[in-house]
């Protein structure tokens, strides 16, 4: 008997084996059967067996079995192709977005924002997020009484309260409303805007920058006037419809309401 593997002489060199590639039966690929002839592109991949079709439309299936096709000439090893995981799905706020989500009973925690326009447009952006919790989100209507209604909801360690506020900075009404509230179970964020709408990036609404309007004047019909959108109503509308997802908002609302949303969600 003699080895494959020698010559005549059993001391000679072996030979290399031939390794055969494999290949990813994707669908494209052009291949051959030498056995049949058939040569075609790869269809899909079916019980370990691949469908070609030919350039004359001609489909053929044939087993995967190893070095049993031709690719340039060359034998190859189709083989299935690796599975593709999917892209996780993202809610607007950009975390992952959890699927065939059912409703759940409300968490005694709560988030209080000013009013409603601030509530629909957390909602826009992170209601997804809230969902999951089981977190709601109130509008005050203002926050002049403040420290009374932190007061009367009892915040505590498994019933903490979150408080977005509109135009917090220094020097501010809203900064010495909040000044008064001191409870370890109460965090309160806000952002630098006189309005909530300013929160939404002006590009977004295809204007340049948001209009400066004289004190004196309400903020909101101020804005509606000089940009021509009717009144309050109308201008939300258009504010509201123009957000799909967090990065039409500006970063110090992005980071106030997720400061919330971790406080009012994650254990001490």
């Amino acid at each position: 008997m003699r080895s494959f593997n020698y010559g005549k002489d059993i001391l000679s060199t072996p030979r290399e084996r031939r390794v055969v590639p494999e290949v990813a039966a994707e669908a494209g690929v052009v291949a051959e059967d030498p056995d049949s002839g058939f040569c075609g592109a790869v269809v899909r991949v079916e019980s370990g067996s691949v469908l070609l079709e030919d350039a004359a439309g001609r489909r053929r299936l044939f087993p995967m079995t190893p070095a049993a096709f031709l690719i340039d000439g060359q034998p190859v090893t189709l083989v299935r192709p690796a599975a593709v995981a999917a892209a996780p799905r993202v809610s607007a706020s950009g975390s992952v977005k959890v699927d065939g989500l059912r409703a759940r009973t409300a968490a005694a925690s709560r988030i209080w924002v000013e009013g409603i326009h601030d509530a629909e447009l957390v909602e826009r952006v992170w209601g997804h997020d809230l969902r999951v919790e089981g977190i709601v989100v109130e509008p005050l209507h203002g926050v002049d009484d403040l420290a009374a209604l932190v007061a009367e909801f009892g915040p505590a360690p498994t019933r903490r309260l979150g408080v977005l506020v509109d135009h917090l900075v220094d020097g501010s009404k809203e900064s010495r409303v909040v000044a008064a509230v001191a409870d370890p179970n109460v965090l309160v964020t806000g952002h630098p805007y006189v309005d909530v709408w300013q929160a939404v990036k002006p590009s977004v609404l295809g204007i340049p920058s948001w209009p400066t309007i004289p004190k004196g004047t309400p903020w909101k019909e101020g804005v509606c006037a000089r940009l021509g959108w009717g009144e309050p109503a109308d201008g939300w509308r258009r504010v509201l419809s123009s957000v799909s997802g967090f990065r039409d908002l500006e970063s110090p609302l992005l980071s106030a309401v997720e400061h919330l949303i971790d406080f009012v969600t994650v254990p001490s």
